[in-house]
């Protein structure tokens, strides 16, 4: 597998903003269909998410899910609700908030999702086998610029 000859040469932020929108689509599809092709075939797409985002976030709330899915609170409740019935998340009353429910993972949660993760990334592995050592520095690279660039939005306000 080669690189593109253009994404070689020197790129406007613009140029460079247009091939992530294109790039990164694909690889979540890829993501998407390989995460549910495991032992979490029966979870669904929000559901595999909402295992990732506890994982990531232990004791997160409802609404904490609701907004990272980008649906309303009904909807996270639902999909919790089933995550429930399949001993995979636990709901807890918050220790000094009666009101708030604490969402955590189950060690089968964790299980399946750990397990998951780890097929798919090893199927991710063998997809850049194809590359020269060259090429997965160049990949590692840009993905570790990538994900600075996210991680510094992620604790900044949205410019209006």
């Amino acid at each position: 597998m080669k690189l593109d000859k253009s994404s070689q040469e020197g790129a406007t932020s613009a140029e460079c903003a247009a091939k992530v929108m294109e790039t990164v689509p694909s690889v979540m599809r890829f993501i998407r269909a390989k995460m549910r092709s495991h032992k979490a075939a029966f979870l669904s797409i929000p559901q595999l998410r909402s295992l990732a985002f506890l994982n990531r976030n232990p004791g997160a709330s409802l609404s904490d899910l609701a907004e990272h899915l980008g649906v309303t609170s009904a909807t996270a409740s639902a999909t919790i609700e089933r995550l429930v019935q399949r001993d995979l998340v636990q709901r807890i009353n918050h220790p000094q908030e009666r009101r708030r429910i604490v969402l955590t993972l189950t060690e089968e949660g964790k299980s399946i999702l750990q397990q998951s993760l780890d097929e798919t990334r090893a199927q991710i592995a063998d997809l850049l086998e194809g590359l020269t050592a060259e090429e997965i520095s160049q990949v590692e690279k840009g993905l570790v610029l990538l994900k600075n660039v996210f991680e510094q939005t992620e604790s900044t306000p949205p410019k209006r």
